[in-house]
């Protein structure tokens, strides 16, 4: 228990700050909003998607899912090999399958989330929603768009199990340090930083 509160508390807080840049750009709270400005090029040529706007910021909410998420290399509250799962040997059958259930709905969730801000949500690369209704009707396009989101969302998923079959586990000192010494102060500054040069920008 203390290790997953420790953990949720430490992270928690950097996810949080690690969307706060992608809302100060896009000026919005609202997803459809947020997925809508997104659609738009910068340099004629690249996707406004927040991947390309907010790189660090992308780093930071990734590391903080896998966090939350508590998977590899941040299972700690688990630990398999030393705790034997943890608290999941307290049950078996209908309850184990649902803290199990819990967690990837937890990943499925998000990973959505992250395909929302960072991805381009439903957005099509160089393919507005205006060009697409005019060219291939709206039927079509919100099927193209509807498997791009889920295209999207999969490809997230995958980076979480691919993660869990590459890296080891951190030990809980380095797990602590990682997230209140690093992780939390870059959130910090990149949030300052975006407010800085948008006040820049508008100012101009």
């Amino acid at each position: 228990g203390i290790r997953s509160t420790a953990q949720m508390i430490s992270y928690e807080l950097s996810l949080g700050l690690s969307v706060l840049g992608v809302l100060l750009i896009f000026g919005s709270l609202n997803p459809n909003e947020i997925v809508k400005g997104q659609g738009e090029l910068i340099f004629g040529f690249l996707p406004k998607w927040g991947l390309f706007l907010q790189p660090l910021g992308m780093l930071l909410f990734i590391v903080a899912a896998f966090a939350e998420c508590n998977r590899l290399p941040f299972d700690l509250p688990e630990g398999d090999s030393e705790l034997v799962a943890g608290y999941h040997t307290e049950y078996g059958g209908f309850k184990f399958s649902m803290f199990f259930m819990g967690e990837y709905v937890a990943m499925i969730a998000l990973a959505g989330l992250f395909t929302t801000l960072f991805l381009g949500g439903w957005q099509l690369p160089w393919l507005s929603t205006a060009l697409l209704d005019q060219h291939v009707g709206q039927i079509v396009r919100a099927l193209a768009q509807f498997f791009a989101f889920g295209i999207k969302t999969g490809f997230c998923l995958w980076v979480f199990i691919w993660v869990r079959w590459t890296l080891p586990r951190f030990r809980y000192d380095q797990l602590m340090r990682l997230g209140w010494k690093v992780i939390l102060p870059a959130a910090l500054i990149n949030v300052m930083v975006t407010a800085l040069v948008l006040l820049f920008v508008s100012a101009r």
